[in-house]
């Protein structure tokens, strides 16, 4: 029996943030998952990647991991366009707008869990057991208890679930789920544009769900996710390469002049998914575990980021004070304040998801009025802005450029 503080289920970017923010400290952290740890990146561009926002841009800084994924590959962009098809509204951001040099940066998932990686080579407190598919979790009055599908058996006071929407730990803990479908299916392709991107991320609304082309470290790659009504996608997937990309190239305005694909297409159900509660006795939920939100914004995976470095500060905080950092009373202040911004993210994107679908006349025209007026109120678009960028709001101490945990924990 190996015994430690803290085990995290899941080692993607939500599981690894978490780790990496209990490093240097006392507390004893494995991170599990059935996976292999390190996979390298392949020489195509990755169909998952995230915009990453200024906020957990600082976290992975001031965890000492930017600069290991900066050196993998990304692209910062500095302005975003968001337009309606067949419509004057429009809205434009700019990250001069809010004096800062960039408003985030499109990354590839693996190059992200890449960078956390190499990070924690040099955390000494934490281990990765990979490779490790669990065979069962129980709940003790002062520990749980872990049993590998290998043998291995592991004991911690808490248990972390940052293992994705099907989450493990949340079943075992029986958290109930709140959940809809957005009846829509996202596309995700790789493709090569006509005219170069120029660091600009752009977001096209149309009848049946967003596209949102997002530059990628070439100057005429971007990563597309295309949103749309199950009927629209599933036939979009059906076609052959020239028919979607004459559909893609239409559907974007030809913004970036003709779009082809360079990679295949892959798609993924869209559905809003929101735990009731997040904490039971030994056992936490972060990230998609916790809630899943349309990707018409990219705030999902930030927000998840912002959870794992919010609970570590919750930990570290009740450790430091010689509190049970597993018990249920004591995480409550964690899912009190996460989860208060899970919900205002989900209801504005649910809010945005519901004004922009369908082309009725008097909807459409309340859009073109609400964008053209926002776009020219600068104030107003100055806070969406800094609100969508995590620079603003009630942000873990990690997500303040130049902060720590003041993790010296006795």
């Amino acid at each position: 029996m190996q015994n430690y503080d803290v085990a995290i289920v899941g080692a993607g970017i939500i599981g690894l943030t978490a780790a990496l923010s209990l490093q240097n400290t006392d507390l004893n952290v494995v991170i599990i998952d059935s996976e292999p740890a390190t996979q390298p990146l392949s020489d195509e561009p990755e169909l998952r990647v995230s915009a990453i926002n200024l906020a957990s841009q600082n976290i992975f800084s001031n965890l000492g991991a930017w600069d290991n994924i900066q050196n993998q590959r990304l692209q910062a962009y500095q302005h975003m366009h968001v337009w309606e098809q067949d419509s004057f509204a429009k809205i434009d951001f700019s990250a001069s707008d809010i004096q800062q040099t960039r408003l985030g940066s499109i990354i590839e998932n693996q190059a992200i869990r890449l960078g956390l990686l190499q990070q924690l080579k040099n955390s000494p407190n934490v281990d990765i057991a990979d490779n490790a598919k669990i065979a069962n979790i129980s709940i003790g009055q002062s520990e749980s208890f872990i049993s590998l599908e290998n043998g291995n058996h592991l004991s911690s006071k808490l248990v972390v679930g940052a293992d994705g929407a099907n989450s493990l730990v949340r079943k075992v803990a029986n958290l109930p789920l709140t959940f809809w479908d957005y009846d829509q299916i996202a596309i995700v392709a790789t493709i090569e544009t006509e005219l170069p991107h120029n660091n600009v991320a752009r977001q096209v609304f149309t009848p049946d769900g967003p596209l949102a082309l997002l530059p990628l470290f070439e100057k005429n790659l971007c990563s597309i996710v295309w949103s749309q009504r199950v009927e629209k996608a599933e036939s979009l997937l059906k076609m052959d390469d020239k028919s979607f990309n004459s559909a893609l190239s239409a559907c974007s305005d030809m913004r970036l002049g003709q779009g082809k694909l360079v990679s295949k297409r892959a798609s993924y159900p869209l559905k809003m998914r929101y735990c009731r509660k997040w904490v039971s006795d030994r056992m936490v939920l972060i990230g998609d575990a916790a809630h899943t939100i349309h990707p018409l914004a990219g705030q999902g995976a930030n927000l998840g980021i912002a959870d794992a470095a919010a609970l570590a500060e919750v930990i570290i905080e009740l450790h430091q004070q010689h509190k049970d950092i597993g018990l249920t009373e004591n995480l409550r202040g964690f899912e009190r304040w996460r989860k208060s911004e899970a919900l205002q993210m989900i209801a504005v994107m649910e809010s945005f998801k519901r004004l922009f679908n369908g082309a009725n006349p008097l909807k459409k025209l309340i859009r073109d009025i609400g964008l053209t007026a926002t776009n020219n109120l600068s104030p107003l678009k100055n806070d969406l802005i800094k609100h969508a960028v995590g620079i603003d709001g009630n942000l873990p101490k990690l997500a303040k450029l130049n902060a720590s945990l003041n993790s010296d924990v006795e």
